[in-house]
């Protein structure tokens, strides 16, 4: 296995040099021939190997195809292990509505959102994490997982065309949410609802109440502002059926009630750390719960080998050099 296969591709190469350099000896064949008899012209130079040449090529190709497996990054000993952790799992809700796209923070409610997230997972240890996205209903974006990696490359590809149908079903979200979570975990379980909580279409109180009596802590982050901001839209500010500008506030009073419900808090996110830093310390006194996960372990990389053997070729190459050698033991 292969840690980047696509350096693989540069072994087409090798067909090439080798009839770079017979289409070069033919050339040379052919000027010796202009300038008189060949013979002549060998027996003038009796120490010249014509095989060497050939040798000397054939030795080169061998180190570049080592080369260039040692850039691939051949590796061994992956295989699968079962690996157990203790943490929490999280589950972040984000809206993605339209409203969202609003500049109350930079460069909008809902790249500043994202970025949160991302920072979330760089505090995270051995604690899961999972992401639904909603707007007029809501998907799982990422099942809860420990590969945050995984997780910053799902966060990065979400915009608000994530989701074709506008709105704002937080409800939906969080009972989603609720299903989402691992069989394993019973007890350390946290939903995490970023919104601006404007327009909502069912009831997430009731929502975030059932939560709440499955042990779930439901904590909201409300984004905006009250005072509002219009939304960013093609050729402009998008505008309602009679052709005023739209603008989104941030309804605080439904978030307060949603994470009153929920038994969590409700923070409305600040400019730096977006209000995730006091989630975070209320999830790290929680009682943390052990999960087991079949991972890969990771693999032994090879690529010095390979790289040792080019080089080494090399040398052997440079070595040879193009006269006869002088004793008949080593003659090619």
């Amino acid at each position: 296995m292969f840690g980047d296969s696509r350096f693989l591709y540069l072994l087409l190469l090798v067909p090439f040099i080798l009839i770079g350099y017979a289409l070069l000896r033919y050339l040379n064949g052919r000027r010796i021939k202009a300038m008189g008899d060949p013979e002549l012209v060998n027996a003038l130079m009796p120490s010249w190997s014509r095989s060497k040449g050939w040798v000397r090529v054939c030795i080169f190709c061998l180190a570049f195809v080592f080369f260039v497996l040692g850039l691939a990054r051949p590796r061994t000993g992956a295989k699968l292990a079962e690996r157990t952790t203790r943490g929490a799992e999280i589950i972040v809700a984000l809206d993605v509505s339209n409203s969202m796209l609003a500049q109350d923070y930079s460069p909008n409610r809902l790249e500043r959102a994202k970025l949160s997230i991302s920072r979330l997972t760089d505090k995270l240890q051995d604690d899961r994490i999972g992401l639904v996205i909603f707007a007029g209903t809501s998907f799982v974006q990422l099942p809860v997982t420990t590969d945050y990696v995984s997780a910053k490359m799902f966060l990065n590809s979400i915009d608000t065309g994530s989701i074709p149908v506008q709105g704002t079903a937080i409800g939906e979200a969080i009972n989603l949410c609720i299903k989402s979570f691992s069989a394993q975990s019973e007890k350390s379980r946290v939903i995490i609802v970023i919104s601006d909580g404007e327009n909502h279409e069912d009831d997430p109180m009731q929502a975030a109440k059932q939560a709440a009596e499955l042990g779930i802590k439901v904590y909201c982050i409300g984004v905006g502002s009250a005072e509002g901001q219009p939304i960013p839209a093609e050729g402009g500010l998008l505008k309602d059926k009679d052709g005023n500008i739209v603008v989104t506030r941030l309804d605080e009073e439904t978030l307060r009630k949603i994470a009153s419900a929920g038994g969590g808090a409700y923070i409305h996110a600040g400019g730096e750390e977006f209000g995730l830093n006091p989630i975070i310390q209320d999830i790290r006194k929680m009682e943390d719960e052990e999960f087991g996960s079949v991972v890969f372990e990771e693999y032994d990389e090879q690529f010095m080998y390979f790289f040792g053997l080019a080089l080494l070729l090399l040398v052997i190459e440079i070595l040879i050099g193009e006269r006869k050698p002088r004793h008949k033991l080593f003659e090619v």
